[in-house]
């Protein structure tokens, strides 16, 4: 299932400013596709998106707004084949301290793209994405969530997210749509830049807080198991998911297979920064003990595996901060909790 065959198409992206968005507009350049893109452009300085995410404001299909405006996704919509709704408010700690934000993004906006794209005569698919967030705690022993686990989210973001995911596919099989639900776990890679007062991106960090000396805080002892997944590998399998028949009305575990401990993420960085110590602090509320996906209905669905293993990522993570300084936003010189 070669991506080429998105050549020519028109693509909405929501949340295209940003780390992930920015990797798939890039990769459907790359294929020959013509995105369409929506960023609110408020999760960063501005700095950070037009020198770190390559974002260009002079493309005139580069929209900036705010999904929840009523008219804006139907407006950018008209004409467009396929739709992935990545734009939300993402940061777990931000969603906790402002629920109302993540009920006007999450929530508010899902449902403007879902009713633009069900209003459509052109779209195709709609490919939501999800997170790990809805799976909550892990209840098998083995740490392994499957797509078939009820949702425990422990969060104002995993549980809009699990709304989301209900909605999606209430709104589009009424309008007939076909749709793919997209469950993203740990997603790390260059340029991911850190967020103040954020406990997510543990890679970023990590490798940031390293680079300036300072201790690499292990929350609750750093035992928590995520399931570290590239950006590149995350925006390859969103790209199939759009395209795959065997993805109609599916939801998709996107991840490596594999958990890693966040101490092992701290033993990683520490081989490229050999001289940062280590800090015990206390488990952020809301931070699930975690797991890793099952990636049987993935490689099934999608004929896919992701590529980047955790020491290779990791390793460009720390080469591309090293030729980057400039990343490390000023701000960043006190103990922040992390993820």
């Amino acid at each position: 299932m070669p991506l080429d065959e998105l050549a020519g198409a028109r693509v909405l992206v929501t949340g295209a400013g940003g780390l992930i968005g920015s990797r798939l507009t890039a990769r459907l350049r790359q294929v020959g596709a013509f995105p369409v893109s929506v960023c609110k452009f408020d999760a960063y300085p501005i700095a950070v998106y037009l020198e770190h995410f390559g974002i260009s404001t002079d493309d005139h299909d580069f929209h900036v707004g705010d999904v929840a405006e009523p008219g804006l996704v139907r407006r950018v919509m008209r004409g467009c084949d396929y739709v992935i709704h990545a734009a939300a408010l993402a940061d777990v700690a931000a969603c906790t301290r402002r629920p109302f934000d993540a009920i006007k993004t999450n929530i508010v906006g899902t449902q403007r793209v879902l009713e633009a794209a069900a209003a459509t005569e052109t779209v195709r698919r709609v490919v939501f994405v999800s997170s790990a967030s809805v799976y909550g705690n892990r209840t098998a022993p083995s740490g392994e969530f499957s797509e078939e686990a009820a949702l425990a989210p422990l969060s104002v973001y995993g549980s809009s997210k699990a709304w989301g995911e209900f909605q999606t596919a209430a709104v589009l099989a009424e309008a007939g749509l076909s749709h793919t639900i997209v469950r993203y776990f740990s997603v790390y890679g260059e340029p991911q830049t850190v967020k103040e007062n954020s406990h997510s991106w543990v890679v970023a960090w990590f490798c940031m807080r390293a680079s300036l000396g300072l201790p690499l805080q292990l929350n609750g002892g750093g035992h928590q198991v995520r399931d570290f997944v590239h950006v590149d590998d995350i925006a390859v399998g969103t790209l199939r998911a759009l395209i795959a028949p065997a993805a109609h009305n599916q939801t998709i575990n996107i991840g490596s297979g594999r958990g890693t401990t966040i101490r092992e993420i701290a033993d990683l960085v520490r081989l490229h920064y050999p001289d940062v110590p280590f800090a015990h602090t206390p488990l952020p509320p809301g931070d699930p003990l975690g797991g890793f996906a099952s990636t049987r209905r993935m490689a099934d669905l999608l004929e896919w595996r992701p590529e980047v293993t955790v020491a290779s990522g990791v390793a460009r993570y720390a080469a591309w901060l090293g030729t980057h300084p400039a990343a490390i936003p000023a701000w960043l010189s006190e103990p922040v909790p992390h993820r």
